[in-house]
């Protein structure tokens, strides 16, 4: 079933004219859409089903720096700043807060490998706390046990994935720039080799550039260009339960475990890394990229069904622009989660955390996580067509970063110098022999 998540109205009719066409209605395409009408432009925001109601709406809520790869992490130290920005001038609760992060560990492998990377933090001015027994044990008395030691990110927090990217589409009304969902994008017109429109559903909207901002959808989309783009995406299954457990940390991770409180009091409880790998064309069209990745991941990753082949995200076939595409036969992809996994994590939270015994089960829901084959997300212009900016693959990290990654989209646009040095995100970086490339942290 759908995850919780706030509805906004739409803006009754498409432009003829824009001067940026975003696709996609998740934190990423919400926060390019934000700052460029922020900036003055005329953006319009096109969203197939709902803004926000994909992965957006369902990941844990994390916005952190502590154990970023060191290519992210200026994204993630932006974003913190960000979220508080946005929240200011939107005028609206993002759900964000800056309550720490707290880790917690008996491995000492794990506890030795955040104490590096805390060091390397340092150098980036992010602030972290190692913590011995003594200190873990108090930071994670909710868990009723000793700890060998742990680690607390004080200025990381969350925010609330039920309503963060529905807010800040309201921000991009409030800035002049229009929103269009149930409205899915069908292709790209070009003139002179590059970008001279969007053609949608509805009719085609003229612009110079577009952002594809479409999660696991993207790949599918940039093939339709003759853009390669190695992407894979994973199902990943998460609970809530309901409002009553009064002294868990707001955010507390271990190797079992993952909680997070939402806005209304209740927890997210997931398993970190967890997830159903569902086989689909694109998938085996990419497996040779991907298979270190779940070489490595193996023993928390679960052959999938026939979901993922079926939803149609992931697809080989080219289609046709004066017919429905896959995206308007799915709207919105809402896949079935993991029962087997759905009760570990409930069994696990409860062993973990006591308090959460007799508290029920709210909800649950899954969602498709893409990623590229090192995890990095991947924000560049295209070689083959100028003006069409591709920023997807986030690999589960894109809520936390996702209004970072926003703003870089946005200097892009407009010929800003970026607040980050982004050729580390470019797009040929994956090709064959440099994909498998990876940073110390």
């Amino acid at each position: 079933m759908p995850a919780p998540l706030i509805t906004i109205s739409s803006t009754s009719n498409i432009p003829e004219r824009a001067d940026a066409v975003i696709i996609g209605g998740g934190i990423v395409g919400v926060s390019a859409a934000y700052f460029l009408a922020r900036q003055g432009l005329s953006v319009a925001l096109l969203e197939k089903g709902r803004i926000g109601a994909e992965q957006s709406s369902r990941n844990w809520g994390w916005c952190r720096q502590q154990n970023r790869d060191a290519r992210e992490l200026p994204l993630s130290t932006k974003s913190l700043a960000l979220w508080e920005e946005m929240t200011a001038d939107i005028g609206e609760d993002l759900g964000f807060r800056r309550c720490g992060l707290l880790y917690l560990s008996d491995d000492q492998d794990e506890l030795d490998g955040w104490a590096k990377w805390g060091k390397f933090a340092a150098t980036q001015g992010v602030t972290t706390h190692m913590l011995n027994a003594a200190e873990a044990a108090e930071r994670g008395a909710a868990t009723n046990k000793p700890w060998k030691g742990g680690v607390f990110s004080p200025s990381d927090g969350i925010a609330d994935p039920s309503k963060a990217a529905p807010l800040i589409a309201k921000g991009v009304l409030k800035h002049g720039g229009t929103i269009h969902q149930f409205c899915a994008a069908r292709g790209i017109e070009t003139s002179a080799g590059r970008v001279s429109g969007v053609i949608t559903e509805h009719g085609v909207i003229k612009t110079s550039q577009v952002v594809m901002a479409g999660g696991a959808w993207a790949s599918s989309f940039c093939r339709q260009l003759g853009i390669r783009f190695p992407q894979a995406a994973v199902r990943s299954s998460i609970m809530s339960i309901m409002p009553g457990a009064k002294n868990i940390p707001d955010a507390l991770h271990t190797s079992d475990i993952t909680v997070t409180r939402r806005g209304d009091g209740g927890y997210t409880l997931a398993t970190s890394g967890r997830a159903s790998v569902d086989p689909t064309p694109q998938q085996l069209r990419f497996a040779s990229h991907f298979l270190p990745m779940f070489a490595k991941r193996w023993k928390i990753l679960s052959p999938g069904d026939l979901q993922g082949w079926l939803s149609g995200h992931e697809t080989r076939r080219k289609w046709a622009l004066d017919r429905p595409t896959p995206m308007e036969r799915m709207r919105i992809l809402d896949p079935q989660p993991s029962r087997k996994t759905l009760d570990e994590t409930l069994a696990r939270a409860r062993r973990l955390l006591p308090e959460l015994g007799s508290i029920p089960v709210q909800t649950a829901w899954a969602g498709y996580i893409d990623s590229t084959p090192d995890g990095i997300p991947v924000i560049d212009e295209a070689a083959n067509l100028p003006g069409f900016i591709l920023a997807a693959g986030f690999s589960g990290h894109g809520f936390g970063i996702g209004p970072g990654a926003g703003r870089l989209i946005a200097e892009l646009i407009t010929g800003q110098t970026p607040f980050v040095e982004h050729t580390q995100y470019r797009l040929s970086r994956l090709d064959k022999g440099a994909w498998g490339k990876v940073s110390e942290f």
